[in-house]
């Protein structure tokens, strides 16, 4: 057992093996699952196979909605999430920057916040009603009152609000960590060269933040995709109006949960599934990740 234990071939193995075990259980076997069940229709205690049905009755109105919810969700939360927390840790690692530490655990605050908690102060915030805080502050400026929660754009508009609000600080973290492992031999080399602060932001900063950006989109995109409690607390539901706030996992707990049909739910997460591959398959190609080095 002894000889077992420190066998340096089977070490590494054993080190690997609390991974490899929880992948198979908590990803692996839910999705193996999830699949079957899209071919499936799931009554209580009973299931048996329809074949593509599921599918077949996946594309109305209310799929095509969630579909395009989350994609805008998407693509507004990478804009914004990318850019201003990068700009932000360039400032916060600077030499120059007073009171940086106060500032960082100040941004990375609201991470630690329930989304539950942060939802319902939202929705008080950004509510229908005249002495709500940001019709307060339209008055002021001579503006009406607006129902934020009941049109898609001033609703998309919550929602990125409120997950630049949360999120941003713990991409500060990503790329501050990045931007400390930056040698600072490279930017006195820069200065002696004549670069300025532009030139060395763009030729130095920018190029070794490329892993981790890549990494913070990546993240972004199955975020993005997978937004669902920030929606179900705004609009105290998952039935807003029009649809102005239903997500793809918004439909799929409709489908799979408050209607009971766990075959059209599942058949739901297996498209979110492979959408979100793709997309991150082409994102991840288009950076260049899957070209061979000379």
């Amino acid at each position: 057992m002894k000889k077992l234990l420190y066998n340096q071939q089977i070490a590494p193995y054993v080190f690997v093996l609390p991974f490899v075990l929880s992948l198979a259980i908590f990803f692996v076997y839910p999705v193996i699952s999830t699949f079957i069940m899209s071919f499936q229709e799931v009554l209580p205690g009973q299931t048996h196979f329809i074949g593509l049905e599921n599918y077949r009755n996946l594309w109305d109105d209310s799929f095509y909605t969630a579909l395009w919810n989350s994609s805008k969700y998407t693509f507004w939360t990478i804009l914004v999430l990318i850019p201003l927390p990068l700009i932000l840790a360039v400032f916060l690692n600077s030499k120059f920057m007073k009171w940086s530490a106060f500032f960082r655990s100040t941004l990375f605050l609201p991470a630690l916040t329930s989304v539950v908690v942060a939802g319902i102060v939202f929705r008080l915030v950004f509510g229908s009603l005249d002495d709500s805080v940001m019709n307060t502050i339209r008055h002021v400026f001579g503006f009406e009152t607006i129902n934020w929660l009941g049109n898609g754009t001033t609703g998309m508009f919550v929602l990125v609000i409120l997950a630049t609000w949360r999120y941003a600080g713990i991409n500060i973290v990503y790329f501050m960590s990045a931007l400390q492992s930056i040698p600072s031999e490279l930017y006195e080399s820069a200065s002696i060269d004549g670069a300025n602060t532009w030139n060395k932001f763009w030729r130095i900063t920018l190029p070794l933040l490329k892993p981790i950006a890549i990494y913070v989109i990546t993240i972004s995109i199955y975020g993005g995709y997978s937004m669902f409690t920030e929606s179900f607390i705004l609009w105290s539901g998952n039935r807003s109006p029009n649809d102005i706030g239903l997500t793809m996992i918004g439909l799929l707990y409709r489908s799979g949960i408050e209607k009971n049909n766990l075959g059209l739910g599942s058949a739901i997460g297996m498209i979110l599934l492979m959408l979100t591959m793709i997309l991150n398959v082409v994102q991840l190609r288009l950076f260049g990740l899957f070209k061979k080095e000379d």
